[in-house]
């Protein structure tokens, strides 16, 4: 039985979420979950729950937890013993394959590169924005958020953990790769994008070249790579947008008595529309890149996210992700040396 740890503390709705979560994956994902935080406070949320005995879940003490307000630099430096930093160090010794945390991403990610280290022939790791498309199948936005400035050596680093994921976890047997750029000519976009297409074009992965914001949702690519500060805002905007669209739907069918109807009618449709566009169906962001399997959730995560995050985690333990990137960026260095 795998083993994911989980930093209990970390969300805005933290330990209630976090804990709910891990009953949730205790009982139908077949893993067992650690809870890190502070002892009396998840215990104490713990025993609100019914007819959790015998699950396999377990306690770990962590006296500190890093806030939102907390910078990054700090977290790694002052809080030792944070329930993130905990968690991290549980996959480091083996006692747990992964962990997961929906607590300050800048601090998740700093936290994760020094106690886990980073996949050789990685220079950073990246997270990555899973969002769903009108085909179904959804697609990889690598990086959103961890590398505000990158090299073009970076963004080939990115295609390929990209590749190996989309492979793996979703199955898709020859991903179409992409740079998000401002148009789909090889000489559209900044000097960024331009230097990274002909070390992409090198790859022995399916490089389809640019593609525009407006392909992210279409179904054309499965993954995309950028730097981090534009993947986070396409992300962030991304988000905005459904939450818009999912009240301004819900308001115009309930405006009067005859969409009431077609509401009644075209209920399922709705929530199924809902389900579709929900973060927390697809769990959290993996950081590709780093010696170990980190899950990156949204603050505002609930249970079902925390749940789906587990399971993330579990997936990626199970298809040996880290090794396979590893393998596939030491055969890429060795082309490159003949």
């Amino acid at each position: 039985m795998l083993t994911i740890a989980v930093d209990a503390m970390g969300g805005d709705h933290a330990p209630k979420a976090e804990v709910e979560g891990a009953i949730r994956a205790a009982r139908n994902l077949g893993v067992k979950v650690i809870l890190v935080g502070q002892q009396d406070v998840v215990g104490r949320e713990l025993q609100q729950h019914e007819s959790v005995d015998g699950l396999p879940i377990e306690i770990v003490h962590a006296s500190e937890r890093v806030t939102m307000d907390d910078s990054a630099a700090r977290a790694v430096r002052m809080k030792r013993d944070s329930s993130m930093r905990v968690a991290s160090r549980l996959v480091r010794d083996g006692c747990a394959q992964g962990f997961v945390s929906a607590g300050n991403t800048g601090a998740v990610m700093a936290t994760a590169k020094m106690v886990l280290g980073v996949v050789p022939g990685v220079d950073r790791p990246a997270s990555v924005g899973i969002l769903p498309t009108v085909e179904g199948s959804p697609v990889l936005l690598v990086d959103v958020g961890a590398n505000v400035d990158c090299s073009p050596r970076m963004l080939a680093q990115f295609a390929v953990m990209g590749d190996v994921y989309s492979r793996i976890i979703l199955r898709r047997p020859k991903p179409r790769v992409g740079i998000l750029s401002i148009g789909e000519e090889e000489h559209k976009g900044n000097e960024l994008t331009r230097a990274a297409w002909p070390l992409l074009q090198a790859l022995n992965v399916n490089f389809i070249g640019n593609v525009e914001g407006r392909d992210i949702y279409g179904g054309k690519v499965d993954v995309i790579v950028c730097d981090g500060f534009i993947g986070n805002v396409a992300l962030k905007v991304s988000e905005g947008l459904v939450e818009m669209v999912k009240h301004v739907l819900q308001e115009s069918l309930e405006a009067t008595i005859a969409r009431k109807i077609g509401y009644v009618l075209s209920k399922a449709a709705f929530t199924d529309f809902r389900k579709r566009l929900d973060y927390s169906e697809y769990g959290g962001a993996p950081l590709l890149g780093v010696r170990g399997v980190c899950i990156i959730c949204h603050g505002r995560s609930n249970a079902n996210a925390i749940k789906n995050a587990i399971r993330v985690a579990k997936e990626f333990s199970e298809g040996t992700i880290n090794q396979r990137i590893e393998e596939e960026l030491r055969g890429k260095a060795r082309e490159a040396g003949d």
